[in-house]
This record gives C-alpha cells, sequence and structure tokens, in this order.
C-alpha cells in the first residue's frame, strides 16, 4: 500500500571522481571492520561549498580531503593519520572535519594542516563521530555513533555553542548519522541509520532535548546516512544500499527520488550551482560525485551567510 503518491524520478549523472593516481585498492583498518577485508581503494563522504563554489570532501579509510573545481577537475587538500567523515565549512572559511579516529578537527584549507578542535567530552572520549551541522547562530553539533545499532543503542549528539560551551543534547540512539538544523534553529532532525528512520529533535527554551520522535519511517537498504534542508523546509535525505535520495516536504511527505547512475552508496548531499538547485552525491563505493538538478533549491549554506 501506498501512504502517498508516488515521488517523481530524477536520475543523477557523475560530476567527477576520485582520481587513477589517488587511488589505493588496499586493505585498511577502516575496512576491514565495514567491508569485511575487502581492498577498498577509497569511500568518500561529506560534500561541502566555499564560496568560491569549490567542493571539497573527505574519503574515511585514507585519511583524505579532496577539493572538486566548479569543472569537476579534483586535487589533493591534504592527507594525514585520521579518519574524517563529515566536512562542514564555518562562514569565517574554516573547515570542519568529523574524523572518527580523532573527534572534531579543523583545516586549514590554504596549508593542509590538521589541528584537534573538540576531542573529548569531560575528559571522556568519543565513541567515534560521524556528521556535523551548523545552526545558523554558529552553534555546531555533530553525531557520536561509533559502532552503535539495536545491539548498542548509545549513540549521542552533542552540541557546541559558539561560546565554547560544550553539551550531549541527546543520547540513547541507535546508530546517529547525519544531521541538519530546522531553518529557525528549533528542530534538530537526525538520520538514525540503524532504525532506519529520521528522528525530529524539538529544542525546548531552556536549550534541552524534548519530545523526540520519528519524523520519516523509511525502509530497505541501509537506512538514512547524510541529510540536509531544502529553502521551504524540507528535508532530502540520502538512503546508503538503495543508490536513492528522497527530497521530502516540511511535513515529510516525499515529492521526488533521485537515483544513483553508478552505485548503491549514496551517502552524503550538498546544494550547489545556479539558485543552489543542483544536488551533489556522494556515491562512496565508486569514488564518484553525482549531480542532479532539483525542482526545489536548498538552503543558504552557514558557509555562504
Amino acid at each position: 500500500m501506498s501512504w502517498f503518491p508516488l515521488p517523481e524520478v530524477i536520475t543523477a549523472e557523475v560530476f567527477c571522481e576520485v582520481p587513477a593516481q589517488y587511488r589505493r585498492p588496499e586493505r585498511s583498518v577502516w575496512a576491514d571492520t565495514n567491508r569485511q577485508g575487502a581492498a577498498v581503494d577509497c569511500f568518500v563522504e561529506g560534500p561541502s561549498f566555499d564560496r568560491a563554489g569549490n567542493l571539497y570532501f573527505t574519503d574515511i579509510p585514507w585519511g583524505r580531503v579532496f577539493r572538486a573545481k566548479p569543472d569537476g577537475t579534483v586535487d589533493l587538500v591534504t592527507e594525514y593519520d585520521g579518519e574524517p567523515n563529515g566536512l562542514r565549512i564555518h562562514k569565517d572559511g574554516r573547515i570542519f572535519i568529523t574524523d572518527y579516529k580523532h573527534g572534531v578537527m579543523d583545516l586549514n584549507p590554504e596549508t593542509g594542516a590538521v589541528t584537534e578542535h573538540c576531542t573529548r567530552f569531560r575528559l571522556e572520549a568519543f565513541k567515534g563521530v560521524n556528521d556535523l551541522a551548523f545552526a545558523s547562530d554558529g552553534t555546531l553539533a555533530w553525531t557520536d555513533q561509533g559502532q552503535t545499532g539495536h545491539q548498542d543503542p548509545t549513540g549521542r549528539v552533542y552540541r557546541l555553542t559558539p561560546d565554547g560551551r560544550l553539551d550531549c543534547l541527546l543520547d540513547g540512539i541507535p546508530s546517529p548519522n547525519g544531521l541538519v538544523w530546522s531553518l529557525d534553529n528549533k528542530t534538530l532532525y537526525v538520520a538514525v541509520t540503524r532504525a532506519n528512520a529520521v528522528w525530529r529533535v524539538p529544542i525546548m527554551l531552556d536549550g534541552a532535548a524534548s519530545k523526540v520522535g520519528t519524523f520519516i519511517q523509511m525502509s530497505g537498504g541501509g537506512g538514512p546516512d547524510g541529510i540536509t534542508i531544502t529553502a521551504d523546509g524540507g528535508l532530502v535525505v540520502s538512503h546508503v544500499g538503495l543508490g536513492a535520495i528522497w527530497v521530502f516536504d516540511r511535513f515529510g511527505q516525499p515529492l521526488y527520488r533521485v537515483n544513483s547512475p553508478t552505485g548503491h552508496s549514496t551517502t552524503n548531499i550538498a546544494f550547489g550551482g545556479p539558485g543552489n538547485k543542483d544536488l551533489y552525491i556522494t556515491e562512496s563505493d565508486t569514488g564518484t560525485i553525482l549531480k542532479a538538478t532539483l525542482p526545489v533549491a536548498g538552503a543558504t549554506l552557514y558557509s555562504h551567510r
């Protein structure tokens, strides 16, 4: 039974890919756990645009950050001893990375230097941070996913305010992944991968989270991964394992489905291009960045405010 009208189908195209000289078809510690020992030459995530229109993205198993220019040419920004996953750019140009191995890191895009920004909470190390999102006032939230799931529902969401206060906003989550703030910053949406759902996290007047509920229940694939928001308050959700991106309106009703022309590991997304209507998608297994033009625009990035 279909509860909603079938969404319009859009097929993405390949925008760029990790060049052959950067492919590393070897086993890694990351791949031994996440791909049962297979040789993974790259696994890209974390797309985010700077003001010049360059698209930065990460390569988790090999500790690299790449930059795709508007013409699709790709160069290496940095390589270091880490496992960078999510990436977001501050409006002052600083690049923030959620590194599974270390915590939240700063990247200098000019020098490639990677330094610690926030690596512990009250001296306790994180389980393994995954993704991050800026609110319009500069508050930074990130997910601490680790290896959590239904067998261990102890994932967390942290919030770091511009004045330096770090809070554990929410815990007890079976695999928190992508996240995004609502346009008014009163709600945080969190992709809960192992529950195959997107949670709605209302923020109360005292700053605490309460009445957390399931906003979108999905099925199939591996679950929701990266998420972002449209200019009119709808959600865009990457469905890893299904090779699809879903576009929902602000009420959670599906409008569009964007299909991958390559693999099924559609992990993360970012809006860019003319009118902010081009959606860029990391297809992680093939190391490609996909592109699809949508009828709806993305919200203005914090980096562009």
